[in-house]
């Protein structure tokens, strides 16, 4: 096996010199850091990961704790996950994923045994039975998604009341005035799903200010059931002129359900989704968008975790509640409404 004693003499340098080389603990030219990576690289040299912990005290793992919950669109959650994997790895972490459905045995696991420097959390809810956990564990947390009670936390989230107010002054700017929101199931918004409330109720308080007509209703996570619901809701608010999405899964769904009722978007029904572009793209969705960010958000999460984790910031610097701001991409889904 490879070692660093290898990986040095390769280099022509001193052990220790290949060492800093590596970790970039201490200052090295560049022309030296440069050789060392390249005989690396040649040798196949992967660093022992117990030993840089002993050496460190650090694992260089970050855990990322997130379920795929069967009341939730499995292919929106998995964006989260890579947005967080992708940065962990740039900045030269591993991350250990646990989707174990019982949140805070698995975060006390892995913080009790020091198998990583730092925790994210996805599924974020309302009052997240995690959090308690996270607050006492000596290692650093950052959540995507907003709890009632920051405490203790970086927190990074989409504005979604925001979005709800942009989605709805689109369409009214229009001039639509009967809209359809449909959410997330019920049972999201009952176990804590706090985004979905925050949509809806900056929405229904954007419609009122502009007088016009919003009908928030739920829709199924999964197929075939969210095509049933949107026919139904379809069938069940013929005079609306304009659909605002907050569930991926209807999306999804809806270019065939509108294919199947010899529908149009802009023509017959002005629509606007929200889910990220790289969403839109994996489902060729023709209808414009709030971007939701997951990519976004992750940087931004995993960025904070390791200036905290690697002392870049002081230990006791405050905690910070960072919102991304909600942006409209324009797909050509929507329209003044058609004279009926």
């Amino acid at each position: 096996m490879v070692n660093i004693g290898d990986v040095a003499r390769a280099a022509g340098v001193a052990r220790s010199t290949a060492s800093y080389a590596l970790s970039g603990k201490r200052a090295i030219s560049d022309e030296v850091r440069l050789r060392v990576q390249q005989a690396a690289a040649e040798l196949g040299y992967t660093p022992n990961a117990g030993a840089r912990a002993l050496a460190t005290s650090r694992s260089n793992v970050i855990g990322l704790l997130a379920q795929f919950l069967p009341d939730e669109f499995a292919p929106a959650m998995l964006q989260y996950i890579q947005g967080v994997a992708n940065t962990a790895r740039d900045l030269g972490y591993d991350i250990l994923l646990s989707s174990d459905p019982d949140g805070p045995a698995a975060l006390k696991r892995l913080t009790d045994s020091r198998m990583v420097d730092g925790v994210v959390l996805l599924n974020v809810a309302e009052d997240d039975e995690r959090l308690p956990v996270l607050r006492t564990a000596p290692q650093p947390g950052a959540l995507v998604g907003l709890p009632g009670d920051c405490t203790g936390v970086d927190v990074f989230d989409l504005d979604f009341e925001e979005a709800g107010r942009a989605m709805v002054e689109h369409l009214v700017d229009l001039g639509h005035r009967d809209l359809v929101l449909v959410s997330q199931p019920a049972h999201v918004v009952e176990r804590g799903g706090a985004y979905v409330w925050r949509l809806q109720n900056a929405a229904i308080e954007a419609a009122a200010q502009r007088g016009v007509r919003l009908r928030p209703v739920h829709g199924s996570s999964s197929q075939p059931d969210i095509g049933r619901d949107l026919h139904a809701i379809l069938d069940a608010h013929p005079e609306a002129t304009g659909l605002l999405l907050n569930n991926e899964a209807a999306a999804a769904a809806l270019p065939t359900v509108m294919h199947d009722r010899s529908l149009s978007a802009p023509g017959d029904l002005s629509v606007v989704g929200r889910y990220s572009d790289e969403f839109a793209r994996t489902f060729s969705l023709p209808f414009s968008s709030i971007e939701s960010a997951p990519d976004r958000l992750g940087r931004m999460a995993v960025r904070q975790l390791v200036r905290r984790i690697e002392h870049q910031i002081p230990g006791d610097a405050p905690h910070v509640v960072r919102f991304v701001a909600p942006e409209l991409v324009d797909r050509g889904s929507t329209a003044p409404p058609r004279r009926r």
